[in-house]
This record gives C-alpha cells, sequence and structure tokens, in this order.
C-alpha cells in the first residue's frame, strides 16, 4: 500500500467516538483512561512507599517538594499536547488521517525541543526553585538529587506522553493502558533494587527511585513505539511523513494559540501546589510529611474526574470534526454522570479505608498518620465538586474555548483559596488550610456552571461550508443549535 492510500480515511474507522449510545461509548473509552491514569499514580505510590520506609519522612518530605515543581516546569508542555489531542480529535472524527498524523508529528517534534530547553534550565534552578517552597533543611538535599535526575528524564518522558495523548485523541485509550502496566511494573521491580542495592549494585537511595522511575519509562516508551508500528496504528509515521515531526505552521499556530492557555491552567494549579505546600513547609517536617502521603491519595481521588474529562474532551472533539453539533450536551452529560458516580465512590471508600493506606507510607507509629487522616476527612470530599468543573470545562476545551477554564481555574485557586486561607489562619490554625479545598472548589463549579450556560464558548465551534450556505447566527452558528438544556 503506498503512503498516499494509508493516509486515506477507512469507511469505519477505529476509535471512532461518534458511533453508538453517548454514555456507553463515553465509559468504555473512559475506563481505560481511568485505569491508567490509576496505574500511572500507582506507579508513584508505590515510589513514596519504598522511600517512606527505606529512607525516611525526610526523603518524603523531599519527594513531595520535587514533584510539586516538576508538574509546574512540565505544565506548559502538557498544554500542547492537549491542544494537540483536541485537533487531532476534530480530525479524527472528519476522518482527516493525513491531517491527524502531521497534528501529532507537529506536537511531537515541538514539544521535544521545548522540553530539552526545560531540562536545562531546571536542572541550573533546582536549587532557586527548593528554597523557593522553603523546603525543610531535613530534605533538602535529597530534593535537590531527585529533582535534578527527574529533569534530565523530561524530554524523552514527555514525548512518550504526547504520544499516549494523541492515541487517545484518536479513540485508542487500550495502549496507554498496557503500557502504563508495563511502566508500573518495571518501576515496582527495580525501585527497592536501586535504592537499597541489591547483589553488586550499590544503595543509591532517593537517586535509586528517581532512576528506576526514568529506566522503567524509557522501556515502557521504546515497547510503545515498537508496538505502534507493528499493529499499524494510525498515528505511525513513515516515510515522507517523518517530515511531520518539523513543526508546520498551521499545526504550530493552533497547538501555541490553545496550548498556551491550557497549560497555564496546569500551570496556575501547579503553582498554587507550589505555594500550598510552602504553606504547609511552615506548619513542621511532620505535617509535611503527612500531607506528602496525603496527596497519594488526593491523587487517586481526582483520577476519575481527570479522565472523564479528558475522555469527554477527545470525545466532544471528534463530534465537533463531524459537525454533530447537537450531541454535546449529551456528551457533557454523560460525562457529569459518570463523575459523581465514579469520584464520589473512590472518595467514600478512600475516607473509609484511609489509615491502612497511610501507614505505608507513613509507618504505623508516626505521628504524621493521624494528621493526614485529619487532612483527608475535611479536604477530599472536595474532588467531587471539582469533577463537575471540569466535565464543563473539557466540553468548552474541546470547542477551541480555552481562556474561560484558565480564568476559573485562576480565581478559584488563588484570591479564593489563599484569600480564604489568610481570612481564617488566625481563628483555624493548619485547618485553614485544608478547608480551603473545598471552599476554592465551590467557587470554580459556580463559575464553570455560569460560563458554560450563559457565556457563548460555542464561537470559537468550527464551521463547515454546508452550515455556511444553510444560513446561521450572527455569532456563525447553525440556526437553532446549542442552546444549553442542562
Amino acid at each position: 500500500m503506498s503512503e498516499a492510500d494509508s493516509a486515506k480515511p477507512p469507511a469505519a474507522m477505529r476509535g471512532d467516538l461518534t458511533q453508538g449510545p453517548i454514555p456507553r461509548t463515553l465509559l468504555v473509552f473512559a475506563v481505560p483512561a481511568l485505569l491508567t491514569n490509576v496505574l500511572q499514580s500507582l506507579s508513584g505510590t508505590i515510589n513514596s512507599i519504598w522511600v517512606g520506609r527505606l529512607i525516611g519522612e525526610e526523603a518524603l518530605a523531599a519527594t513531595a517538594n520535587a514533584n510539586i515543581v516538576m508538574f509546574l516546569v512540565a505544565s506548559l508542555s502538557f498544554g500542547f499536547g492537549m491542544a494537540g489531542t483536541v485537533m487531532i480529535g476534530q480530525r479524527w472524527g472528519a476522518r482527516n488521517l493525513d491531517g491527524a498524523r502531521r497534528t501529532f508529528g507537529s506536537a511531537v517534534g515541538f514539544c521535544a525541543l521545548l522540553m530539552v530547553v526545560i531540562a536545562g534550565l531546571g536542572f541550573l534552578l533546582a536549587p532557586g526553585l527548593l528554597r523557593l517552597l522553603a523546603t525543610p533543611e531535613g530534605a533538602y538535599p535529597l530534593a535537590l538529587i531527585y529533582l535534578r535526575l527527574i529533569f534530565l528524564s523530561m524530554p524523552f518522558g514527555m514525548v512518550s506522553i504526547i504520544l499516549s495523548m494523541g492515541l487517545r485523541g484518536t479513540g485508542d485509550a487500550r495502549t496507554p493502558l498496557i503500557f502504563m502496566g508495563v511502566t508500573v511494573l518495571i518501576d515496582a521491580v527495580l525501585n527497592p533494587v536501586f535504592i537499597a542495592g541489591l547483589g553488586p549494585l550499590p544503595a543509591m537511595g532517593i537517586a535509586g527511585s528517581a532512576t528506576a522511575t526514568i529506566a522503567a519509562s524509557m522501556l515502557s516508551f521504546i515497547g510503545m513505539v515498537i508496538y505502534v508500528y507493528r499493529k499499524d496504528l494510525p498515528l505511525r509515521l513513515r516515510g515522507a511523513e517523518l517530515h511531520y515531526l518539523k513543526p508546520a505552521r498551521e499545526e504550530l499556530r493552533y497547538i501555541v494559540t490553545k496550548g498556551l492557555p491550557m497549560g497555564a491552567q496546569m500551570a496556575v494549579m501547579a503553582a498554587a501546589g507550589i505555594v500550598l505546600v510552602g504553606l504547609v513547609n511552615r506548619e513542621g517536617l511532620m505535617t509535611t510529611a503527612a500531607y506528602g502521603a496525603t496527596m497519594q491519595l488526593f491523587t487517586y481521588i481526582q483520577m476519575p474526574a481527570m479522565a472523564i474529562g479528558g475522555a469527554v474532551s477527545a470525545m466532544a472533539a471528534q463530534y465537533i470534526g463531524a459537525r454533530k453539533w447537537d450531541d454535546l450536551h449529551a456528551v457533557t452529560r454523560a460525562g457529569l454522570v459518570m463523575n459523581l458516580v465514579f469520584t464520589g465512590s473512590f472518595t467514600v471508600l478512600l475516607l473509609l479505608f484511609d489509615r491502612p493506606v497511610l501507614v505505608l507510607f507513613l509507618g504505623p507509629d508516626s505521628p504524621a498518620v493521624d494528621i493526614a487522616r485529619h487532612i483527608q476527612l475535611l479536604a477530599s470530599w472536595n474532588f467531587v465538586i471539582f469533577g463537575v468543573t471540569q466535565i464543563y470545562t473539557a466540553t468548552m476545551r474541546a470547542a477551541g474555548a480555552v481562556w474561560v477554564p484558565l480564568a476559573v481555574v485562576g480565581i478559584a485557586l488563588f484570591p479564593v483559596r489563599l484569600g480564604f486561607y489568610y481570612a481564617t489562619y488566625d481563628w483555624l490554625g493548619a485547618d485553614a488550610l485544608w478547608l480551603s479545598y473545598p471552599v476554592s472548589a465551590a467557587s470554580g463549579l459556580a463559575m464553570g456552571w455560569w460560563f458554560y450556560h450563559y457565556w457563548d464558548w460555542r464561537r470559537e465551534l468550527p464551521i463547515g461550508p454546508k452550515e455556511a450556505e444553510e444560513g446561521s447566527h450572527a455569532d456563525g452558528l447553525p440556526a437553532g443549535r446549542m442552546t444549553p438544556d442542562l
């Protein structure tokens, strides 16, 4: 088959999310994405267990400080990757296979170059970043080693993430799930070996944890690339298509203009997390260690919202590409129901069984366990509210409306959260930190609901020639369509 023939979309494309009942299709697509996120966090959890039990609380606090910095610096590339995923989804829904490959190649090439620059700067600036966090002195040397090693691995890791995100844009959530499982398995085996040393291998301490994570990610990525080509999955690039790795102007314009606010949204979330870690650090080492363990549980609680939000965004993008405007609200509605069921269930389960899980990180005799349980009780249920906001903004993001989600997150996490903390700290003490979670989540939900219903985010929707000929509203949309009904 020639390259030109391979670029022609088949009559029934794999990963077409616009076919069949919306709730069932969304569920089938979202569950593998959720399991992928669970496995990804499981890898981090296993790392934290080994670090906390084999090295100590200072090392656990070090990884908590280093990980929030990593999330901040990676946010920009995540945003570009999400923009690429939306564009891939729209072109996949429009059955434009070659266009989806061009977008994928541009996203990979651009983000790989960007991450090389970020990795170099991050390695040099790591000490200053940790100082800004007021990292406890006992944890600082360990955090610096861990952070610098992870920085060096970022270009390679980001290409792997872009590949997984691109596959989801084509409706394939299964392949990323398979290889995330491979990553977790390798990481779980290598972590104690590298941390404590085995046979001729020296004990590497916290550097061993970072090295194990890097090795697992690299081996899994190589395996995924081989799998993509052997299975001839849609986004593989061959021959002349390899030139798509040089970012094209059209694709790059969309990836940058839409990716910047998407990445900024994640950066704002990470920055808010950094501010919160700095405030937590001022409460002492035990509270910092407790918060580090609690964050592991928070990761699991918010996973359904993140996975379902990503699935809604990919599915809505395909519906937009297929010009099925009327079904977008049904996609949003299905996502809202699914989020309430999944996130609510995760929250209840982790609240019921938090002690045995927290003991895995902190040990049965650590005073940080009771502190962590108290944090869980006050803050964890906010993720149910957060998930609803995620669904509203996911649909808007798929339509190209990216500034509103940024504004919602920015206002909720800074003026609202920090305002509540400073206004109540004198009489609530550290509880002002934990209660700021549900307060900010509630404000975000109110804003997200209002913008979805009453702001014309539909203006960003692409319109095809047929709709333009049939007549439209002043905002460029087909007459009588997209009236909010939720």
